[in-house]
């Protein structure tokens, strides 16, 4: 899927954890490998709300 809207900011299993010490963490929660939202990967699986968008668009 090749569109405006894959990145891993809009996957299912991007997270960011934040700290206490105010730093974070932003990774892939189904690799486990940090990452960031703008970085694209072929394993891509979109959140419901972006599936919608996507649907939308095409209409």
């Amino acid at each position: 899927m090749n569109n405006r809207y894959h990145c891993c900011a809009t996957c299912k299993h991007f997270r960011i954890d934040r700290f206490e010490d105010g730093s974070r963490r932003v990774y892939c929660k189904r690799l486990g490998f940090d990452t960031k939202p703008t970085y694209q990967f072929n394993c891509w699986d979109p959140k419901d709300r972006v599936v919608k968008a996507m649907k939308e668009e095409k209409e």
